[in-house]
């Protein structure tokens, strides 16, 4: 189940990358930028500021789910997420999140922007939700892609089985891999889960030579902290020279459009964003443990 196979990306690997967004993830992170990628299920979202009450919607509903008026359209109770309202919709107001692909399907989109790659070095990552649930789709695809000389990159949680983990191993240049929190009761807290596969997903991959930028989503008073900050630096410095590098995501709240197109509540809206100034100095503290820092654009 794919959401979004987005072009030119400059963020997320080396170079011009595709990115293919796979839809399910076993974390509920309270400050989730990507809501739709948590259910591994097809859905509907409803942005509201989009809608010109033009009735198309109600007419196309098989199943009588869209409601009238000023409010919330969508009634969950009868909606089978089928995406007909959101065909007939002019405006978008309505949005399908999720579609079946196979793996060849996706290979036949991503390899478009082949001329990309090659200019920048760049290639296709699976991001999510969490593409190692799904180790035998990426398997395959980032094997079509490998063929046809294309770089691959996996966006990982790290919470995933091991197998999944090695067999992923085989067939990805760059792993990116998020280290949320050290702390295993505040990991689960704001996580939903602990850490203890996470951390020694990381391991096995160390120690097997892969390509690792750990990265850290900088959320305000849960994981900038100096105790954080340090047992995450101690736990990268652990792992060997080749896993010394940290990209610092700070906290944003772009996503709050898609929660409310879902329904869903945004457990983080009240956090305010870092500042610039405390962005650089929890940049400088990695630095000064020995890690190598840098900062997402």
């Amino acid at each position: 189940m794919i959401t979004n196979i987005q072009g030119y990306s400059i963020h997320d690997g080396p170079g011009i990358r595709t990115v293919v967004f796979f839809k399910g993830c076993p974390l509920r992170c309270q400050w989730c930028a990507n809501p739709e990628n948590l259910s591994a299920d097809k859905q509907i979202g409803y942005l509201k500021n989009l809608c010109h009450g033009c009735g198309r919607c109600m007419k196309a509903c098989r199943y009588a789910a869209i409601m009238p008026g000023d409010g919330y359209r969508i009634a969950r109770d009868k909606c089978v997420s089928c995406g007909e309202c959101a065909e007939a919709c002019y405006y978008g107001a309505l949005v399908r999140y999720g579609e079946e692909k196979t793996a060849e399907e996706t290979f036949e989109q991503v390899l478009k922007d082949k001329m990309f790659y090659d200019s920048s070095g760049g290639g296709v990552t699976a991001s999510g939700g969490e593409p190692l649930l799904y180790a035998d789709f990426v398997c395959e695809l980032f094997r079509l892609c490998r063929n046809a000389a294309i770089d691959t990159c996996i966006e990982t949680c790290g919470w995933a089985p091991r197998e999944a983990v090695e067999k992923a191993l085989h067939v990805t240049d760059h792993f990116y891999y998020d280290l949320k929190l050290m702390d295993p009761v505040l990991h689960r807290k704001y996580t939903g889960c602990d850490n203890e596969r996470i951390l020694g997903n990381a391991r096995y991959l160390a120690e097997h030579g892969a390509d690792i930028l750990f990265r850290q989503p900088l959320i305000p008073g849960v994981n900038d902290t100096d105790d954080n900050i340090r047992r995450t630096a101690e736990f990268m410095l652990s792992l060997g020279p080749g896993a010394s590098r940290i990209q610092l995501m700070p906290f944003h709240r772009a996503g709050k459009t898609k929660y409310d197109a879902l329904e869903m509540t945004f457990i983080a809206e009240g956090l305010k964003p870092d500042t610039a100034e405390r962005i650089e100095a929890v940049r400088e503290r990695y630095i000064a443990y020995g890690v190598d820092c840098s900062i997402s654009k």
